[in-house]
């Protein structure tokens, strides 16, 4: 499985991708992308849009993981993760590819263990868990390859489960099925006199 993980941000958007090779996952690109801060909003979003979809044209993931926002104390961070989210699930939802989404404290506890875990955990693991020669920084390209790491780990048991679910409940027989309910009026209705009670 080959993921990419997006951090949305309009200013920085962080990026990773992760190939699983033998069970293993390896690191095969991560960056930030960047837009400048002197331009107007609309500009800086086609920007970030433009170099969204060259990142997944080039790289053809399987999947795209996003980061999901449930809650920020800064309302203008808030507005520019949700600006940035909405331009990479475009992104992906042009090509067809597949969208998954994991909370911030989802993606550390898959990573780091711990749901609340700080910034430098989470750099710290991340260059554990890939093996990398050094700490992955900025911040926001450690939880792009966070996020695509999340999905590595947590994919096989939600695919384990919905297969399980899917045996278990199995194509309903035709014996099965309920009978379709009986309509219960029978014959013209009658009209309401004008004037009449509702």
């Amino acid at each position: 499985m080959f993921v990419l993980g997006i951090d949305p941000g309009v200013s920085r958007c962080g990026y990773g991708a992760v190939r699983q090779e033998d069970g293993q996952p390896v690191a095969v690109v991560s960056g930030v992308l960047t837009t400048p801060v002197s331009d107007a909003l609309e500009h800086r979003l086609a920007q970030l849009m433009r170099e969204l979809r060259l990142l997944l044209s080039r790289l053809a993931p399987d999947v795209v993981v996003v980061e999901r926002v449930l809650f920020q104390a800064n309302a203008r961070t808030a507005m520019s993760v949700g600006q940035a989210s909405g331009l990479a699930l475009a992104a992906a939802g042009e090509i067809g590819v597949p969208v998954v989404q994991y909370s911030p404290n989802e993606v550390k506890q898959a990573v780091a263990g711990w749901g609340n875990a700080g910034k430098q955990q989470v750099q710290r693991m991340v260059q554990s868990l890939l093996d990398l020669p050094e700490t992955p920084s900025p911040p926001d390209r450690a939880d792009a390859l966070a996020l695509a790491l999340c999905h590595l780990a947590t994919a096989p048991l939600a695919q384990a489960v919905a297969r399980a679910d899917a045996k278990a409940n199995g194509p309903r027989r035709a014996e099965d099925k309920s009978p379709e309910p009986k309509s219960a009026h029978v014959g013209p209705v009658a009209p309401v006199p004008a004037g009449a009670p509702a």
